[in-house]
């Protein structure tokens, strides 16, 4: 192979390696988003007097305007996906780890 077509090669690499990394980057953003987002329903419905007709209200409520806002991903189904993922793995992060949250960007309006 002449040095153009290893460079090429090696470029080519370079670069789909760095499209795996950023999928798997985003993909552990997304799964780090819904369990927040889980954990925020969760936290809203602990506040309802009626939590069951409370809680079902809310993701209602939310799956309504999130998914106005931000398009498909937030039906009432998988609200209460991220709501039940939160719930089954709370108790797995480590009380010295720092909230997940606090690891996420920090977005403002405005």
């Amino acid at each position: 192979m002449d040095r153009a077509k290893e460079l090429l090669h090696q470029v080519r690499a370079l670069r789909k390696k760095a499209r795996i990394t950023v999928a798997m980057g985003v993909n552990a953003l997304q799964v780090v988003t819904n369990f927040e987002i889980g954990r925020l329903i969760v936290e809203q419905e602990q506040k309802g007097k009626n939590r069951a007709k409370y809680g079902e209200q809310i993701i209602k409520d939310l799956a309504q305007e999130l998914s106005l806002e931000f398009g498909r991903g937030f039906s009432k189904h998988n609200l209460e996906y991220m709501r039940r993922f939160y719930l089954e793995y709370r108790h797995r992060i480590s009380e010295n780890t720092q909230k997940i949250s606090g690891q996420l960007p920090i977005v403002t309006n405005g």
